[in-house]
């Protein structure tokens, strides 16, 4: 066999030859130029060095991987909506054996089943469990590239305190095939401010994230906020008279990000059509701590700027005592086996956290707190700037399942 490859081996260099030569000289069409590359190469991959070869596929390895790790948060959602149909197509067999309520019964195993997966892939822990209030209030989180600390913080609720979190997603989601019922059954809504209100006055608790799914897709390592002048949420606040409780989970930008160079493209498209087409890599098994800040009580002499303000010091504080920044995967991966205190910075007069001078006319929030000013994220900005003022801004937000 060896010696046939050999011997045929001169016949196909002269093939590969002539073929160069009228590629040269006789191919003015493009097909016939197209055609005579494509054997060309065909030819020429039998003397690729099969090592090389195998060196290539090992060093794209991990890219390939982390583009398919966020695949899995997928499967497991589709795996929670194929519970809630399972419980609802047979839930008269299930129902006197499991619970009176069928969907009360799928959430406990869909809740199980997401904390199973923080537990084993990013030792999940909530930190701070003391400071949520005995009634119904409003959970406002920092949003990363995927809000997986939600589906655990959710889980882990609805399984040591038996209490169900309800949730604002965007619209979009509402339109992914095989998502409604588990949608309809973890009771995530598009809200209105009006609502919004109408859950919390309900007696549920209510999650909320401002920045929705711009900041999901344009966030970064940083764990800058990018709410711009959204203040549905502070007005469903006002208008529910309930708390505010600010959380932020350590290290969630470090578990999954972004693509950072295809930025300005994908900003371009979200502010055509709203719908977020930023690629997702990770799934890294990073240290996940979900930190619950002190409840900031119902006060009906704040008006929703002031109060918007005062809840996003609150998120930035706790970035700033429990997140490394910027953010680092590797360090993250490291806290998975030993916790290392973060490095306190000396604060100056006058100065916030980052040591950046705060604006007279904007006392409770940094420079760099608000969205970076680029020619890409200007115009943008005025298509974000468009919010109903009687929509909960937050209608927009990414909490989801997904």
């Amino acid at each position: 066999m060896v010696e046939n490859q050999c011997k045929a081996r001169p016949v196909k260099a002269f093939i590969m030859s002539d073929l160069l030569t009228k590629f040269d000289s006789d191919a003015t069409n493009d097909i016939v130029k197209v055609a005579v590359v494509v054997v060309f190469c065909l030819l020429y991959l039998e003397y690729v060095d099969t090592e090389y070869s195998l060196w290539l596929s090992w060093f794209l390895t991990p890219v390939i991987v982390t583009f398919l790790l966020p695949a899995v948060i997928i499967v497991l959602i589709y795996v929670s909506s194929i519970i809630f149909h399972l419980y609802r197509l047979y839930r008269l067999r299930v129902v006197d054996g499991v619970h009176n309520d069928w969907r009360h019964a799928a959430r406990l195993a869909v809740c199980a089943l997401w904390d199973a997966h923080g537990w084993l892939w990013h030792g999940y822990e909530i930190r701070g469990f003391e400071n949520i209030p005995d009634g119904p209030f409003l959970l406002i989180y920092y949003h990363g590239a995927l809000p997986i600390d939600m589906y655990y913080f959710i889980a882990r609720m609805l399984l040591f305190k038996r209490r169900h979190i309800h949730t604002v997603a965007d619209r979009f989601m509402f339109k992914i095939p095989g998502w409604s019922s588990l949608l309809e059954g973890l009771c995530v809504i598009p809200g209105t401010v009006q609502t919004c209100a109408g859950v919390l006055r309900s007696g549920n608790s209510l999650a909320i994230s401002p920045g929705g799914v711009y900041e999901a897709q344009f966030g970064d390592h940083y764990y800058k906020l990018n709410w711009k002048s959204r203040i549905g949420f502070a007005k469903v606040a006002l208008e529910a008279k309930v708390p505010i409780v600010p959380m932020f989970t350590q290290n969630v930008r470090e578990a999954f990000r972004t693509v950072g160079w295809l930025r300005g493209i994908c900003l371009r498209i979200y502010a055509a059509t709203r719908v977020p087409l930023a690629p997702v890599y990770g799934g890294f098994p990073v240290k996940l701590v979900t930190h619950v800040g002190t409840p900031i009580p119902y006060d009906a002499s704040l008006t929703p700027e002031t109060l918007q303000v005062k809840v996003a010091s609150a998120i930035e504080d706790l970035v700033e005592e429990h997140q490394r920044v910027p953010g680092s995967i590797l360090l993250a991966l490291i806290e998975r086996v030993y916790e290392m205190p973060k490095k306190k910075k000396v604060q100056t007069n006058g100065s916030c956290h980052n040591g950046v001078a705060k604006q007279n006319n904007f006392p409770d929030k940094c420079d760099t707190d608000r969205s970076d000013v680029d020619p890409v994220k200007s115009d943008v900005d005025s298509v974000k700037s468009d919010v109903d003022s009687g929509k909960c801004d937050s209608d927009r937000s990414d909490k989801k399942v997904s």
